[in-house]
């Protein structure tokens, strides 16, 4: 993570401070604006890999959802706003809004279905802050896909090893099952979903 600013900001500051088409992606975290590193091609094949998915299962299940682009989450803090790698909507829930006239803001976790974030070298944020705010959001599904099992023991276990952990909200606290290997992911979101750890981790990948 590259800080941006050092001054601290709140959200409101930070959206109107947000550059228009910007090639790089910021967020807010605890007032501090931070240009987040880009995507590894890796990276960007599993986010696109699991968009492409969800798509899939909203077509043929004929779900009222979207997974759209640049979206950002507000949590409740004022001093925080997330840019997910992948984020898909209930549409008719995000027309409750209050900035969706204006912008691409979400600040209710009843519009959220599922947000997902793949692991880069700031995994301390997906597995601590953004874990806790998503939680008080009321985010239904969280997905951290840590394909190179960079997190700490204390999350993904040890030896450490490419992990799927899905953290779904019961009585308004995370539940977490992790999913490695051959594991069959358990989604609430996508309960049809055939998909395993292994099939994500490997995504973008060719045969020779």
């Amino acid at each position: 993570m590259i800080q941006a600013l050092t001054k601290l900001v709140t959200f409101d500051e930070f959206i109107a401070w947000y550059p228009e088409n910007s090639e790089h992606r910021y967020e807010l975290h605890n007032g501090v604006i931070v240009e987040m590193p880009k995507g590894t091609g890796k990276h960007s094949d599993l986010g696109g890999f699991l968009v492409g998915e969800f798509h899939f299962e909203i077509r043929r299940l004929h779900l009222p959802w979207s997974v759209p682009r640049e979206y950002v989450l507000k949590p409740d803090r004022d001093e925080s706003g997330y840019e997910p790698d992948v984020i898909v909507l209930d549409r008719q829930q995000v027309i409750n809004e209050p900035y969706r006239a204006a912008e691409s803001i979400i600040t209710m976790g009843s519009s959220v279905c599922l947000a997902v974030e793949v692991v880069s070298t700031n995994w301390q944020a997906d597995y601590l802050t953004k874990l806790r705010d998503y939680e008080e959001m009321g985010i239904l599904e969280y997905w951290i896909v840590d394909y190179l099992g960079l997190g700490g023991r204390r999350y993904i276990g040890n030896p450490k090893q490419p992990t799927l952990s899905v953290y779904q909200l019961v009585d308004g606290e995370y539940d977490l099952a992790q999913f490695r290997g051959d594991d069959k992911i358990e989604s609430a979101a996508f309960p049809e979903l055939n998909l395993t750890a292994q099939q994500v981790f490997e995504a973008g990948i060719v045969n020779e």
